[in-house]
């Protein structure tokens, strides 16, 4: 796992005062790196005979250097410069020096390959990776039987992801949306009436869902897509963000989830205990320290069709919601649930069990906050290197995440229930509203004509 890289702040109008120092093109201040040319940090990416890149600058580069070239095009000035630093001749000088040099290369890749092994789906990388471990290998079985383990580690990471996405795909697709107000067979309570084992399985998912999302999909996902790119290319473009997406996806299906199990049923007093049930999920999610879920019940729950339920909410005990809101509530900019965050942050950091160290972020807000780092920095600074500051900041909120997703589940699985969280039918907003309105009529004009608009257009597709 990558250290968490020191902050150094945001970009500084004196940046170049007399305490900056310069070594080959990269620029320090108090001993910080701030900026460099582009080159000279893809010189200092690779390690000589007696150097060797600190773990931090490896994970900050090769995570935030494609929002300047392109991964495959950095493995070949890499494995161009490698060639360069090799002298001719064949003296036994030069074949010392040659053999310090390739463990460390290796050692170089590995770190590449372990961290960012999606960047390898692109079969310009894994060409790349093939000529320069060649080079290394070449004469030296050691390094040849090396060269050889850390291709077949990556091609056994490649598979996986690819069968986690053939699994996703599968589920998706057996997944019922529903446009229409329809009966649904099946209720959550029938499944499992424990909100604790409930919000258990909905940390399973949430962990499952995490470990598949490479860190360089945060900042893939601002790289302008060339146009030049063949279709092959653009196919592999797509799979870039996949896996973030993905989450997004989750998330807005237990929303529509929780949305629907409320309002499907026709009496009021099992609409409430479902409210009753989901509130106590959320707080066994907030204990857990998965904050994801919690908010996407909240979320759900929150939706119009739901809220508008004022003779259900009437029966349902709402003072536990109403703390759980005040932990996820928005206003200064999420104030609350970021003090929660940092609290579960610090005790993650001491734990010494899977249980305590649970940390498992508000999605949509932690790419959020990336977003607007990355907006409101500039990449290059005015004399056209690069803005390290930048990159270390970015460094810092997704190595954080790293740390988080590595988190394994303590908890056993229920695969009925998780099977249940996954492929139950949803309604359409338009068929939850349908539903709210049948179980508790319009308010108001406004809702009447909704109402009958509904009717008509839903009931003529049913």
């Amino acid at each position: 796992m990558p250290q968490t890289p020191h902050s150094t702040g945001g970009y500084n109008k004196n940046l170049y005062q007399a305490k900056d120092e310069v070594y080959s093109g990269l620029y320090y201040r108090d001993n910080n790196l701030v900026s460099g040319s582009l080159e000279a940090l893809i010189r200092h990416l690779l390690p000589t005979v007696d150097y060797y890149p600190d773990r931090t600058y490896i994970f900050t580069f090769l995570l935030s250097s494609r929002l300047f070239i392109r991964p495959y095009e950095l493995m070949s000035k890499v494995c161009q410069l490698y060639v360069e630093q090799q002298r001719p001749g064949d003296t036994q000088s030069d074949k010392i020096r040659l053999r310090k040099m390739a463990p460390k290369i290796l050692q170089l890749l590995t770190e590449w390959v372990e961290t960012f092994p999606y960047d390898f789906r692109d079969e310009r990388m894994m060409r790349g990776l093939k000529d320069l471990t060649h080079r290394l290998s070449a004469g030296d079985e050691i390094y040849r039987n090396a060269a050889s383990q850390l291709q077949q580690g990556l091609i056994r990471r490649l598979t996986v992801l690819g069968q986690y996405e053939e699994a996703l795909l599968k589920i998706n697709g057996t997944t019922p949306v529903l446009g229409v107000k329809a009966p649904i067979r099946r209720d959550v309570l029938s499944i499992c009436d424990d909100p604790f084992t409930v919000a258990q399985q909905l940390t399973h998912i949430e962990l499952e869902r995490l470990s598949y999302i490479g860190p360089e999909e945060f900042v893939q996902a601002f790289v302008q897509k060339d146009p030049m790119d063949n279709d092959k290319s653009r196919f592999i473009g797509q799979k870039k963000v996949a896996n973030l997406e993905a989450y997004v996806d989750w998330f807005n299906r237990l929303s529509y989830l929780v949305a629907t199990e409320i309002c499907t049923p026709v009496k009021k007093k099992q609409r409430a205990r479902v409210m009753d049930f989901f509130i106590d999920v959320a707080r066994e999610c907030f204990n857990i320290g998965n904050f994801n879920s919690l908010m996407a019940i909240i979320s759900g729950m929150n939706m119009t069709p739901v809220s508008r339920l004022k003779k259900t909410w009437s029966k349902v005990k709402t003072a536990k919601f109403d703390i759980l809101e005040h932990q996820m509530d928005p206003s200064g900019n999420f104030y609350n649930y970021r003090t929660a965050l940092r609290g579960a942050t610090q005790r993650s950091v001491m734990a010494n069990s899977s249980r305590e160290k649970m940390v498992i972020p508000f999605f949509s807000l932690l790419i959020k906050d990336i977003y607007f780092l990355n907006e409101s920095c500039a990449n290059r600074l005015h004399n056209g290197h690069v803005n390290f500051q930048k990159l270390w900041e970015l460094a810092k909120q997704v190595s954080e995440f790293m740390s988080w997703k590595k988190v394994e589940c303590p908890f056993d699985k229920d695969r009925k229930i998780l099977h249940y969280l996954l492929t139950a039918p949803i309604y359409t907003e338009d068929a939850l509203y349908l539903a709210s309105y049948d179980n508790e009529g319009p308010d108001n004009n406004m809702e009447k004509d909704r109402w009958k608009a509904l009717r008509s257009t839903l009931l003529q597709r049913a």
